[in-house]
């Protein structure tokens, strides 16, 4: 099989057609000796890889099969350049249960069968039954909704691909991070991208909408909390469709994803900021009349939220907002309107902490760290 190199992602690889309801069967591929991963890969059979985080413009917010995670509507995002997390992916016969450290410390009980679970998934895929050390890093707060999962799940599918010797293309690595976490498949492209909702495994996959290039936006974060969220978004999918708004939220989806996609494309950012603003307020109405009800917004965010309306109407500053699943409020404006956005919200309060990110690129394979073969040496 075709080898990936460092800077690069995308190479021919194999596409299925996937479509029953579990994962295990979907993804169930005829074994073979554990020596192909081996022959196939690099001598030591390490990988490492870096994705960004992205922040959705359309939101993605329950599912119609939760074991695939499809969607349960069509979402777009932009890649944030500046946040970012690496994992190191090593599969070894040694090995006889995978292990997953984060940010240098032994992983909780929860992310490691999370993380087995996909290695699981992968494994099918690659024809293997090695075991696998992972080793990942963020230079973001976690679980704070800023999309952690999907930089992560994206970053470990494609050193795990790589790492086995195998080159998948962009339209099934974006799959395959899915099946980890579904935001994951919209950090695989590059620049501004559309995850298409799909009905089925193969179907449901994430393309780049336009370059990063296209639009000199910029994502100014306002930090309300940096403490991980008691409730995760995988859980909040599951209850979605408890809510009487969910219906209504979807059947629009597609008419404000159209409008967003025209935005983008002819640079309207008053067209841009009202469509976003309106998509984030109607993920988090159907969070707040779930059941049980899901509450991320914090009086910190309310009030960051007033205020880059107030900006927007009355100092013609091109900035709006919108918020994933946390309380930590991204204010997306032009480049030229960055330095004043910060400055604003940082005269809120000073409780809150400034992250700034650029449009970014998609997942790429880079050289393995050398602090990570240093402690193989010593081990």
């Amino acid at each position: 099989m075709d080898r990936v190199q460092p800077g690069h992602h995308t190479v021919r690889g194999r596409q299925r057609q996937w479509t029953g309801d579990n994962v295990s069967n979907i993804l169930k591929e005829p074994k073979v000796d554990n020596r192909e991963c081996l022959l196939m890969a690099s001598p030591d059979n390490i990988a490492s890889a870096r994705a960004h985080s992205n922040i959705a413009f359309i939101k993605y917010w329950g599912n119609r099969n939760h074991k695939l995670r499809l969607p349960a509507n069509s979402s777009l995002s932009m890649n944030l350049a500046d946040l970012h997390t690496t994992t190191t992916v090593e599969w070894s016969s040694a090995l006889t249960v995978d292990s997953l450290a984060i940010n240098g410390s032994p992983a909780g009980e929860t992310a490691l069968v999370r993380v087995r679970q996909h290695l699981d998934a992968l494994r099918r895929r690659l024809n293997t039954d090695l075991r696998a050390r992972v080793d990942s890093t963020n230079n973001f707060p976690m679980g704070a909704g800023i999309a952690s999962s999907a930089s992560a799940f994206a970053a470990l599918t494609l050193a795990a691909v790589t790492a086995c010797g195998t080159a998948l293309d962009e339209r099934e690595l974006s799959t395959m991070a899915r099946l980890g976490s579904g935001s994951a498949a919209r950090s695989i492209p590059p620049g501004f991208v559309e995850w298409r909702a799909g009905d089925s495994h193969e179907s449901s996959y994430a393309e780049t909408f336009a370059d990063r290039d296209r639009w000199d936006l910029v994502d100014v974060i306002a930090i309300v909390s940096r403490r991980h969220k008691r409730i995760g978004s995988s859980a909040g999918h599951r209850t979605a469709d408890s809510s009487v708004l969910q219906p209504a939220r979807v059947e629009s989806a597609e008419t404000r994803l159209r409008a967003v996609k025209i935005a983008i494309s002819e640079r309207d950012f008053e067209r841009f900021a009202r469509t976003v603003e309106e998509d984030s307020n109607l993920m988090h109405a159907v969070m707040m009349t779930s059941n049980p009800p899901l509450f991320y917004w914090q009086p910190l965010s309310l009030a960051i939220m007033e205020s880059v309306r107030h900006w927007r109407e009355s100092d013609a500053l091109q900035v709006c907002y919108t918020l994933d699943a946390g309380p930590n409020v991204h204010c997306i404006c032009r480049a030229s309107d960055a330095p004043a956005v910060a400055a604003k919200l940082r005269a809120i309060s000073p409780e809150i902490d400034i992250v700034q990110s650029r449009v970014g690129g998609g997942a790429t394979v880079i050289p393995v760290p050398v602090s990570y073969r240093a402690r193989l040496r010593v081990s």
